[in-house]
């Protein structure tokens, strides 16, 4: 089994490369991953789950220094996001040009996981980010298992049950001025829930130990 999943691995790296689409597992529930940079691939990605384009995707990184390729995150807001991740959060950050405004449907933010799942990882680290959008047709509920997935895809990968099996936790954070102008600069960090999600709770203490004291932060919770 252990062989059949290296070799799964090994295709799902390779189709990525090449601009095609791959089923994947994660903490949370099953992805449609695909070259997070190839306006192609992403096209196809939002045709596969039949999503209007006007609805944001996800990117997936494997480590924090490519997190920092895709969005801007200073020191301050680098260390909360270290204790949150890796895990089940997904992390709307301002993006960096480099991300194309196809994955974000033109917004200036981002979502980004950083998966907890060995596999996944594993194909970030040779790939770059991926997508990282549920793999299931627009609306329905996420998959859990691969057995549940209706969707086509170039290559599924049956990773076995996600470990959460329900989506991942959204938080925004977002640093504002004193006028309540959004910067990508040093100054008082925004934090806002938008989604209860996995681990909601340990997140929700994360968050409030981190905006307790000085007060430099703000948190909204849904």
């Amino acid at each position: 089994m252990l062989a059949e999943i290296e070799a799964q691995i090994r295709v799902a790296i390779a189709t990525i490369k090449r601009g095609g689409t791959v089923v994947y597992p994660t903490e949370t529930v099953y992805g449609l991953g695909a070259d997070a940079f190839s306006e192609d691939a992403v096209r196809e990605v939002y045709g596969i789950k039949c999503r209007e384009l006007s609805q944001p995707l996800s990117l997936a990184v494997s480590s924090f220094e490519m997190l920092q390729t895709v969005a801007y995150a200073d020191a301050e807001l680098l260390a909360i996001l270290k204790e949150l991740l890796p895990g089940p959060v997904t992390v709307l950050l301002r993006k960096r040009e480099c991300v194309p405004d196809l994955v974000t449907a033109g917004s200036d933010l981002v979502g980004v996981r950083f998966p907890d799942n060995e596999i996944a990882l594993r194909i970030i680290q040779e790939t770059g980010p991926i997508t990282a959008t549920s793999a299931n047709i627009s609306g329905r509920t996420p998959l859990t298992r691969v057995e549940e997935v209706e969707i086509e895809a170039d290559v599924i990968i049956n990773g076995g049950r996600c470990k959460y099996s329900m989506p991942s936790t959204v938080v925004a954070m977002t640093s504002v001025t004193a006028t309540g102008e959004e910067t990508d600069k040093s100054s008082k960090l925004k934090i806002e829930i938008k989604r209860r999600g996995a681990c909601y709770d340990r997140v929700l203490h994360i968050l409030r130990s981190k905006t307790a004291g000085e007060g430099i932060h703000r948190l909204s919770v849904p």
